[in-house]
């Protein structure tokens, strides 16, 4: 199983598929998706992250680097 940093909360996440997996036989989806935002920055998130931008403006790099991180890690 991969793990990736969540570039909001920096936690993290669950990379599905892969090499890591075929000798695992672990299951399961991935827990983020990299977007490519407004401004034209490519940024790796978590669902938890996602959820937490804006739904009434263009999302952007500065709404990525507000994003609250996570201090469990």
């Amino acid at each position: 199983m991969s793990k990736q940093r969540c570039d909001g909360c920096d936690r993290r996440v669950r990379l599905g598929g892969g090499i890591g997996d075929l000798w695992s036989f672990q299951t399961g989806s991935t827990d983020g998706l990299t977007l490519e935002l407004a401004d034209g920055s490519d940024h790796f998130l978590c669902y938890d992250c996602i959820e937490a931008l804006p739904d009434d403006e263009e999302v952007t790099r500065a709404h990525v680097e507000a994003l609250p991180k996570d201090d469990d890690e």
